[in-house]
């Protein structure tokens, strides 16, 4: 385990007295914490400034908005994680493949909901596991749904790594695909983060219309054709928008 850096350690002790009371003044947090007056003073200002802490009057302090963001967002991924994985037992049930739900890390996707296949020859995949997004349809489509500015954030670099030889390796063929998935509004994958499995995935949107998530559905080569996919299409977007209207989405037209 890395070493604990103590001035991090100091700067949540005092973000977690506000668990107990909604406001504190600077001396009553040295009492309580038994920190030097010129330490607190040094920790109130950096996470006042850094919009964790805000003063309330005088020399007391409360939360501030970015503490409510960060709490509103796991809050939401909570709600996310409960709700994909209802609506992927159902999509489930109904095509017996596996399902998955997964949100974008940076240049990775992380699964936060799956409902494994029936068959006994099935994709095998976990819960909390990080994949490059432009190697899977989960990926693409919220890359997708990117501004240009942040995605050439996340892929400043023309050439892109690949998990199989039929991964995309540079950034111009990801983003000619990505137009394609903008337009469309379902992405594929074949073999391209497995070598023996195909994929299809849909835009899940909050109650703002942000795309704030995607829902697949993956099988095994050995059962995928034109047919299957195309049902498969159908099937997970209907899966996406269903998500989305129990995440707040308007439904659909």
């Amino acid at each position: 385990m890395a070493r604990a850096v103590p001035a991090v350690e100091r700067a949540f002790d005092v973000l977690e007295l506000f668990l107990d009371v909604p406001e504190l003044s600077a001396p009553e947090i040295t009492a309580k914490l038994g920190l030097p007056r010129t330490t607190v003073h040094e920790l109130v200002g950096t996470l006042a400034e850094r919009g964790y802490l805000t003063t309330s009057g005088g020399n007391r302090f409360r939360l501030g908005v970015r503490s409510f963001q960060l709490g509103a967002v796991y809050a939401e991924r909570l709600d996310l994680a409960r709700e994909g994985q209802a609506v992927a037992e159902e999509i489930a049930e109904r095509c017996q493949e596996t399902v998955h739900v997964g949100v974008r890390e940076g240049a990775g996707v992380l699964y936060v909901a799956k409902v494994d296949s029936s068959h006994p020859v099935r994709m095998v995949s976990a819960v909390g596991r990080l994949l490059p997004a432009h190697c899977t349809a989960i990926g693409k489509v919220l890359l997708a749904a990117l501004p240009r500015a942040e995605f050439d954030e996340v892929y400043p670099e023309p050439e892109l790594p690949a998990m199989t030889a039929g991964s995309i390796t540079s950034r111009a063929a990801l983003l000619d695909e990505l137009a394609a998935i903008a337009d469309g509004g379902v992405a594929r994958e074949h073999c391209e983060s497995n070598d023996a499995v195909a994929c299809v995935a849909a835009p899940v949107r909050d109650h703002s219309g942000a795309v704030v998530a995607a829902m697949s559905i993956s099988a095994p080569i050995l059962r995928w054709n034109d047919e299957v996919e195309q049902a498969l299409r159908e099937l997970v977007a209907e899966g996406a928008q269903r998500l989305s209207e129990r995440l707040g989405s308007a439904p659909a037209a």
